[in-house]
């Protein structure tokens, strides 16, 4: 009877790697769609073939200024930011175990904001916007960073003393909206080329970078998500609850300080590049267990990886507008995807409560 049931069921093992492998493949797939379309979008329109002659680098025609310093980094921001804010994203709803946890509604991205804002606005009595950029692109992303894990650690600090996550959640919120008050009286103060850059910065853009900007962010969230790989078991081991965890053999304190620096370095460095960008990190985790009907973080951080990444060419595909030269700003876009998502995980929570 146990040979028979062996039998039995590595079939059906085989069949569900071959699904998930083939659900792998098709995001790929897309991906590779949706950074080629990302490439054609534009107030200019270019053929297909001469975007591929040059990017292989065939062709000398004038369109190789448009393709070259302007779609492809912008393509290449979208696909980096998205696997950023996804991967983020879902550390924080697997340490938090709550479906509305993310960078943004968690305030991190608010905190990364007040930390580009203070080193803006709050020199810019002082210190010009371009010597800001001429002193380092480091300089801004550092400040990201410190001023999301400021609010990380404030926020850890409160969850160890308040066991209720969504209090803990509330909180953030109510982190996010002090912050912003600081960030506006900053603006109040500053002068006015200063606050004409931060307003347009906070608008979110995927297409004000540089080669040497994107080398800096790129560079940022790979660290990030390679501290997010080494986080993979303890945040299935999270997944459990912090006391089964803890008899599993698993530190906590240590692995959360981890997944923490994980998730500054990755809102931290989207956020000081490409403003704060709405929505995608908390969106995107449930629609990746959604498609792949899986747990494990083993499955969830790839698969969170390609889906962040395409929505959010997506996203950049329609705030082109497609046959006009006006750009519609990112996070207005990424709302739009992100409100929908969120609004369904809230009524499907409730329905479930109901149930039980």
């Amino acid at each position: 009877m146990i040979k028979e049931a062996g039998q039995n069921s590595m079939p059906g093992r085989v069949s569900e790697d071959r699904t998930i492998g083939l659900k792998f493949l098709i995001l790929s797939f897309l991906l590779i769609i949706f950074f080629f379309l990302d490439l054609v979008t534009g107030s200019v329109d270019i053929p297909f073939r001469e975007i591929i002659n040059v990017i292989a680098g065939k062709s000398g025609s004038a369109f190789g200024t448009i393709v070259l310093d302007f779609r492809l980094p912008r393509a290449i921001t979208a696909v980096v930011a998205g696997m950023a804010l996804s991967v983020s994203g879902l550390q924080m709803q697997t340490v938090f175990r709550n479906p509305l946890a993310g960078p943004y509604v968690l305030g991190i991205s608010s905190g990364a904001s007040l930390g580009v804002a203070l080193l803006i606005l709050g020199f810019s009595s002082v210190i010009r916007f371009n010597a800001i950029l001429i002193a380092g692109n480091w300089a801004l992303v550092t400040a990201a960073w410190i001023g999301s894990a400021l609010v990380l650690i404030l926020i850890l600090f409160v969850s160890s003393r308040v066991r209720d996550i969504m209090t803990v959640l509330i909180l953030g919120i109510m982190f996010a909206s002090a912050i912003s008050a600081v960030v506006s009286i900053l603006q109040y103060f500053s002068n006015e080329s200063m606050l004409k850059a931060f307003v347009i910065w906070t608008m979110g853009s995927l297409g004000n970078l540089s080669w040497e900007q994107l080398g800096v962010l790129v560079i940022s969230v790979i660290t990030g998500i390679i501290l997010g790989v080494i986080t993979i078991k303890p945040l299935d081991a999270l997944l459990l609850g912090e006391e089964y965890a803890t008899t599993l053999g698993l530190r906590i304190r240590p692995s959360r300080l981890l997944v923490f620096l994980s998730t500054s370095i990755l809102a931290g460095s989207v956020t000081a590049f490409c403003g704060p960008v709405a929505f995608i990190g908390i969106a995107v985790p449930h629609i990746t267990r959604l498609i792949l009907k899986r747990s494990s973080h083993g499955f969830l951080l790839p698969g969170s990886l390609l889906i962040g990444s395409i929505i959010l060419l997506a996203g950049d595909i329609v705030s082109q507008l497609p046959g006009s030269d006006r750009i519609l700003p990112i996070n207005s876009v990424t709302s739009l995807i992100g409100i929908p998502v969120l609004v369904w995980v809230i009524v499907r929570k409730n329905k479930l409560i109901a149930v039980a």
